[in-house]
């Protein structure tokens, strides 16, 4: 921790036309291709909510290159890079900081927390009890931190990268819905593939360690100023009315889905539709279609949803029912 001020970014250059947007994200997939090897579905759906200024929660057993993945990230597009481990006895102050008394001066004085950075990673945040696990709600809702009374704004961009084991794992807790609400996009994260587990390998048998195996040479390719840029790029592409009515019906018909006790919010549409922006930035277009819409829904409102006992007894999971709405919910003709 630091009692240092972060700088603020310089003034953000004019929105990137889809042209840039292109060329931006192609970068930013070699750089991070660097480091991250294979897991391209989980690099793609972190890069949607990275474009989409929204914060990610990963699933997944540990050793699976979580914490590779946010570094390489941060290092492609020169930010800041912050981390915490979430552990029982960790604390709020150890996120976000605290007043600590300088006798020098006689004055109280603030040691500001890792939150203090553009890319957090909040490791195994599953671990921690929920009055810690809150500390990072004024943080990602507001970009802003309150210690001993006083606002503290975050450096821009500022996302929040969670990871949390399995809940089936002994020593975790659920995280409350209010915060899982904050999320973009939940990814699932499982074991490579035999081909990505082999060069993975092949790198330590070549010669080098395991801690060579970092972000030392993934070159910044963005700016803090140019990637706000990119997000206000993505925010801008339009999205027509019935895009738009299409995704909030797919929301509301999670609320009356049998087997589902809880749908999703208007946080759940909210997320769809800047999801649905980032992907056809990715795809090189400045408008959204329904498949955009359909291509984000599952990773956008998996963590919404929550199943009636019976449902899991039937070890229905929140794909299975977002599927089945999808193949129900009519789509608008293109």
């Amino acid at each position: 921790m630091s009692t240092e001020t972060l700088a603020a970014p310089a003034t953000p250059p004019a929105p990137l036309s889809t042209t840039e947007l292109g060329e931006h994200v192609r970068a930013l997939r070699m750089q991070v291709a660097r480091a991250f090897i294979g897991q391209t579905e989980v690099f793609e759906q972190v890069l949607l909510a990275l474009l989409a200024s929204g914060h990610v929660l990963i699933e997944g057993v540990p050793g699976l290159g979580k914490t590779l993945l946010v570094r390489a990230l941060a290092a492609s597009v020169g930010c800041s890079f912050g981390r915490v481990q979430f552990t029982p006895d960790l604390m709020p102050a150890d996120v976000t900081g605290h007043a600590i008394y300088d006798p020098k001066t006689e004055a109280f004085k603030i040691r500001r927390g890792p939150v203090f950075a553009n890319l957090l990673l909040a490791d195994e945040i599953n671990r921690a009890p929920a009055k810690t696990q809150a500390a990072l709600l004024e943080s990602m809702q507001e970009g802003q931190v309150t210690i001993e009374g006083r606002r503290f704004p975050l450096p821009a961009p500022f996302m929040v990268v969670a990871t949390q084991n399995p809940i089936e794992q002994e020593g975790t807790y659920p995280l409350p819905e209010a915060q899982l609400d904050r999320f973009l996009i939940k990814v699932t994260i499982g074991y490579p593939t035999l081909d990505d587990e082999r060069r993975m390998v092949a790198g330590v048998v070549n010669g080098k360690v395991a801690s060579d195996l970092d972000v030392a040479q993934v070159q910044p390719v963005l700016s803090q100023a140019e990637l706000v840029a990119l997000q206000q790029g993505v925010a801008a592409i339009r999205m027509d009315a019935a895009v738009t009515d299409y995704a909030v019906r797919i929301v509301r018909s999670t609320r009356e889905w049998p087997g589902v006790i809880g749908g999703a919010g208007p946080r759940g549409g909210l997320a769809l539709a800047r999801l649905a922006r980032a992907q056809a930035a990715v795809d090189g277009r400045d408008f959204v279609t329904p498949d955009d819409v359909r291509t984000v829904a599952l990773p956008a409102l998996r963590h919404r949803l929550l199943l009636a006992p019976e449902a899991l007894l039937e070890r229905q999971r929140p794909d299975d029912v977002l599927k089945a709405l999808l193949h129900k919910v009519p789509a608008p003709r293109q």
